[in-house]
């Protein structure tokens, strides 16, 4: 592995022109891809087969005027007020004609439409008044229409003070396949009811656009990145060069993900995701060639084309391994069986693959063009001044591995109960998709959703769509006693009757249930109405009850991707032994490697729902209201924790493994492999943990809490697990960490990570070449002597 990794290093920095102009070419192919197919997000999460959406996706054959998505506006009175006022009524009556008048908007199909009184008989008179009423909401509010004169304004209900009216529109399509702006001339109908002086607030569903997630905060984390790699590199313009891959590489990464998005269903955080992890992965993976490449100048006097070759043959061989951890715990994501997420985490180890590539080749042919100026004359002058005690001086990373050796034992119980507690908050995390009751409180859909809960109570931002299904046509007395039926759960406080099929065996209702969308009491009433038994009532016997809308759709979700977090982690548990394994060969690294994630990822997961379920600390990230977890982001966490944990401690414990193998034992190889790494390792992490920081303060509330597991996680993994307790559960085990049983050796094939076979290889290419130098020589001398 390391042979070829050399030869191909060799091979950039000699054709470094062709490498490059390769490069540009597939930059310039994903750009003219992007000129030709803009890009086409998403913020719908859809998780094929769970109860809710085969729900929706039965509406939406059999029944499409009930299938597209709901929307509220709410309408508040000026204190002292009221919307039932004449000037408020009337402008309201006004906004609702606007708005039923709109192609986008579904007029309710009860079945019972009613024909003139004057024509009825006194037999046809009452069976309308009883579908009228059984059709008419009912629960444990007092839900008020509001009325014009004495005719109702449809769709709208007033709270029991007068302060607020809700008109709820049925749209054709879910809002993001609407007719572009078409969202907009609704909220602008509705507006027009500011005449009166009222305050129009649209509820979340009318208010959502596509707007990219990446903002400005994102520069931040570059500029740290750039600030450590000067300070790590000591020079300018070698300092830049892990930038300029990185940023290369994600170019081509998520430029080719947006060029996708035209044939693949991709959510709007798919290629923000791809730009975290590449970008992290890419400065990181270049800084550890570009050191290494340094330190063969410096250390070996080697010319900066043979340390770029021999930089890609041994540290290239674990990058290499690194990356492809991270791939693998990615692409392992697909097992979930989540379409959504399997794309994301796809994208995203497609990234990963090609920032692997970009430092395997074209780092090195940049380096090429940089030539000796990879390290400075004052560099090279001062390397050749120092003395060996000079080198050999303990520096900080020599004395902290020395005090953890030392104190191993403390050290590893504090670091297994700090992370401990930490993890605490693990136990009661919540899993939810973000909604408007958690967005901050100057928006527009957080105001509409306060105003509902003050009106009409939090459960009405989470009306729940009961469809059921019966073999014979519903009759005014079945949508009678189903209503009823569904008002007697526990947890329910309203049931509106919403609409029935032309032939009237398909009927949908809304019940709003007494808490809103996050509340657990939601999801039991879910599971109530679903479990509901209709046995020996009339058509209802018969009857499949189903429940849908976006409140049932995001608590199945949730379901679904916490059901699938543990086995998830058995599946990256059981790779984390076998990839280690192959690299260390030892029993002993990858089980404590293993245990060391098991405890950073709880960790991080604790520590996110403190901050963003509790609200510690929430001023200081940039929101104002806790809520639950996004539902995916505990699974998608662990995978890429996973790789990136794995990235640091095959990057530490092969150089400690490198020490071992060049005659340093137990403790001694710990101390001498960590001085060795700690300074590249630290400032790696640093960089990546300043990158994923910079997502933190993003405007989208599943980038700030993705971008702030991912820079905790790396700060627990790489600083508390990786660099602290590694060490010193290394030093307990002593010679023993590098133990594995005689037949276990002898199948497992040497992957040669360190890079010790090249070495040997170059060394005796070396001597050769230099017998043979010597034998010329001897041959020509003898010849001059005989003539």
């Amino acid at each position: 592995m390391s042979t070829l990794l050399y030869r191909l290093g060799a091979f950039a920095y000699r054709a470094r022109w062709r490498v490059i102009a390769v490069w540009v070419v597939l930059l310039a192919i994903v750009g003219g891809a992007l000129a030709l197919n803009p890009p086409q997000m998403s913020t719908e999460f859809r998780i094929d087969g769970t109860p809710a959406q085969e729900v929706l996706d039965q509406l939406d054959e059999e029944m499409p005027s009930a299938a597209g998505a709901q929307a509220t506006i709410v309408f508040t009175a000026p204190e002292g007020e009221r919307v039932d006022d004449p000037g408020a009524v009337a402008a309201i009556a006004g906004a609702v004609t606007e708005i039923n008048d709109s192609d986008i908007v579904v007029q309710p199909e009860t079945g019972s439409q009613q024909a003139d009184p004057s024509t009825m008989t006194e037999d046809e008179a009452a069976a309308a008044q009883a579908a009228a009423d059984a059709f008419a909401p009912a629960g444990d509010l007092e839900l008020l229409p509001l009325m014009d004169g004495e005719a109702p304004v449809a769709g709208v209900i007033t709270s029991a003070d007068g302060s607020i009216a809700m008109l709820t529109v049925q749209l054709t399509d879910q809002v993001l396949d609407l007719p572009e702006g078409a969202a907009d001339e609704i909220v602008a109908a509705a507006e027009t009811a500011e005449s009166a002086g009222l305050t129009v607030l649209p509820s979340e569903s009318l208010t959502q656009t596509f707007e990219s997630p990446i903002g400005s905060n994102e520069i931040v984390g570059l500029v740290v990145a750039a600030i450590v790699l000067i300070l790590t590199l000591g020079s300018l313009v070698v300092a830049g060069l892990p930038l300029i891959t990185a940023i290369i590489g994600v170019g081509v990464g998520v430029g080719s993900a947006y060029a996708l998005s035209t044939l693949i269903p991709m959510t709007s955080i798919t290629p923000v995701l791809a730009l975290m992890i590449g970008l992290a992965v890419g400065i990181d993976y270049a800084l550890f060639l570009v050191n290494r490449a340094r330190r063969f100048v410096l250390d070996q006097g080697l010319s900066a084309r043979e340390a770029t070759a021999r930089a890609v043959g041994t540290a290239g061989s674990a990058v290499f391994f690194a990356g492809l951890t991270v791939i693998i715990a990615l692409s392992g994501l697909s097992v979930v069986g989540v379409e959504f997420l399997t794309i994301m985490a796809l994208i995203a180890a497609g990234t990963v693959a090609i920032a692997v590539t970009v430092a395997l080749t074209l780092l090195p042919a940049i380096l090429g063009l940089v030539g000796e100026r990879l390290v400075t004359a004052k560099q090279r002058r001062r390397a050749a001044e120092a003395d060996t005690d000079e080198i050999d001086r303990p520096g900080p990373a020599t004395r902290w591995a020395t005090g953890l050796v030392r104190h191993k034992a403390w050290v590893t119980v504090a670091v297994v109960l700090g992370l401990g507690v930490i993890a605490a908050p693990f136990a009661s995390m919540q899993l939810n998709l973000p909604s408007a009751g958690t967005a901050n409180q100057d928006t527009v859909e957080r105001q509409s959703y306060d105003a509902l809960t003050e009106g009409f109570g939090e459960g009405f931002n989470a009306p729940l769509l009961v469809v059921a299904e019966s073999g014979e046509a519903y009759t005014p007395d079945d949508v009678a006693t189903l209503k009823a039926e569904l008002l007697d759960l526990a947890g329910a406080s309203a049931v509106m009757p919403s609409g029935q099929s032309e032939d009237g065996t398909l009927l949908t209702l809304t019940v709003v249930p007494d808490a809103g969308p996050n509340d657990e009491t939601t999801a039991d009433l879910v599971t109530e109405i679903r479990d509901l038994d209709l046995d020996g009532m009339s058509n209802l016997g018969s009857s499949e009850l189903g429940v849908t809308g976006v409140t049932a759709i995001n608590i199945d979700m949730s379901q679904v991707l916490s059901d699938a977090l543990i086995p998830y982690l058995a599946v990256i548990v059981a790779l984390s032994l076998i990839i280690l394994l192959l690299v260390f060969r030892s029993i002993f690294v990858p089980v404590t490697a293993t245990l060391g994630f098991v405890l950073s990822i709880l960790a991080t997961l604790g520590a996110t729902t403190a901050v963003f379920q509790w609200g510690w600390a929430k001023e200081l990230f940039g929101f104002d209201t806790p809520g639950p977890l996004l539902s995916f982001l505990p699974i998608i966490i662990t995978g890429i924790l996973y790789g990136l944990a794995m990235d640091y401690q095959v990057f530490l414990v092969s150089s400690i493994r490198e020490s071992h193998v060049h005659g340093h034992p137990g403790v001694r190889g710990v101390v001498h492999g960590y001085q060795l790494a700690a300074r590249v390792v630290l400032a790696a992490a640093v960089i990546m943990v300043s990158v994923f920081a910079g997502f933190i303060f993003a405007h989208d509330a599943m980038i700030k809490q993705i971008g702030f597991a991912l820079a905790i996680g790396i700060l627990f993994d790489a600083f508390v697990v990786r660099m602290t307790l590694i060490p010193a559960v290394m030093a307990i085990a002593g010679e023993k960490a590098w133990w594995l049983p005689r037949w276990l050796e002898k199948i497992l094939p040497n992957l040669d990570v360190e890079g010790d076979k090249l070495v040997q290889s170059l060394a005796a290419t070396a001597s050769r070449e230099t017998s043979a130098g010597a034998e010329k020589e001897i041959s020509a001398t003898g010849g001059r002597h005989r003539a």
